[in-house]
């Protein structure tokens, strides 16, 4: 899309994690440090927590990536609410072992026996869980469990666990103090601030080749920040448009004119859905008679057409401005084409 018209060899706010656009704030610093120093301690829990967006997962990947020690076997799992024998499954299956029984204690006799295999090697396995939010208490104790596999008073097996702000609250619960004291180090990731937002936007840009200089204005930063509140992923989402607006508007450089014009039509997808209120299925209809024709039921009739009438107003830009860049791609492409029929004539 836009990346030829800016110079970038590729797009740099992709919303997937790559570890090569990894920007280590402070707390993602902290974060790293504590999950080497686990590496280098080879026992016991590191748990990272952190609101929705804050790159969790990229620091997982960056880890994964740059682990360096070939004795050390990694396994990523990414959770849902699973039970403890389906986590055991799980592991299981990312070890790649062969389990002919559904039995429990067919499932931990073959991962002992692997992770022994592994010690006799002079390797050692590490669990890294994604979204470990979602695990039940009882699951995670599981992991507890599987740490108490030992060889000559070494542990197999280590865990780390990565996870929105919930999971503290389930470490944190009266039946968990024996997973408590195996941890060893735990950090929270925050959002970034002002002066990070506008590191971590020049340090993807740069990652992706930019050759622009000043493509944005120094003010903006101050503005994506109060925008997306410096969460990274929010800021992926929001500059990746703005760079689409602005190649759209063919623009040299973005303005905080193009940031208010493109937080306006982004409204919903940073701040969230309309808050509308229902009846509940299981309220009694009879309870109560609704007046129609009440001037606030009215005045309620009319915030809704305005809310809808925004929407649709939104909608109806959008498809414009896609219009607009169909249309410019396929001019370019006209010229491109063009142009390759000139050089072939004159050759």
């Amino acid at each position: 899309m836009y990346e030829n018209y800016y110079g970038f060899k590729e797009r740099p706010f992709q919303l997937s994690p790559d570890p090569r656009f990894f920007f280590a704030s402070s707390h993602h610093q902290r974060a790293l440090s504590y999950l080497q120093y686990g590496l280098d301690q080879g026992e016991g829990f590191i748990v990272i927590t952190g609101p929705i967006g804050t790159g969790k997962t990229t620091i997982a990947r960056n880890l994964l990536n740059n682990i360096g020690d070939s004795n050390i076997v990694a396994i990523q799992l990414v959770t849902t609410k699973l039970n403890p024998h389906e986590l055991l499954e799980l592991v299981a299956s990312e070890f790649k072992l062969t389990v002919t029984s559904d039995s429990k204690a067919d499932l931990l006799r073959e991962i002992e026996k692997y992770l022994i295999s592994l010690s006799q090697q002079g390797k050692r396995a590490l669990i890294i869980v994604d979204e470990a939010q979602n695990l039940p208490s009882e699951t995670v104790e599981e992991l507890r469990m599987l740490s108490n596999f030992q060889l000559d008073n070494k542990p197999l097996v280590q865990s780390f666990l990565l996870g929105q702000e919930e999971l503290k609250g389930i470490i944190q619960a009266p039946n968990m103090e024996q997973f408590r004291q195996r941890i060893i180090a735990s950090a929270h990731l925050k959002p970034l601030s002002c002066d990070e937002v506008k590191d971590y936007i020049n340090h993807r840009l740069q990652q992706a080749g930019c050759n622009k200089e000043a493509l944005f204005a120094e003010k903006t930063f101050s503005v994506i920040h109060e925008k997306t509140l410096g969460v990274p992923r929010k800021i992926n989402i929001f500059v990746d448009r703005l760079l689409l607006f602005g190649f759209l508007e063919e623009l040299d450089n973005i303005t905080i004119d193009a940031i208010n014009d493109v937080a306006e039509e982004m409204q919903i997808e940073l701040t969230g859905s309309i808050n509308t209120q229902q009846l509940s299925s299981n309220e009694p209809s009879q309870s109560k008679q609704v007046e129609v024709n009440a001037p606030e039921h009215v005045e309620n009739v009319k915030n809704v057409l305005r809310e809808v009438e925004d929407i649709l107003e939104g909608s109806i830009k959008q498809k414009i401005k896609m219009a607009r860049y169909v249309d410019k791609l396929l001019k370019q492409k006209n010229r491109q084409f063009a142009q390759s029929n000139i050089e072939k004539t004159e050759s």
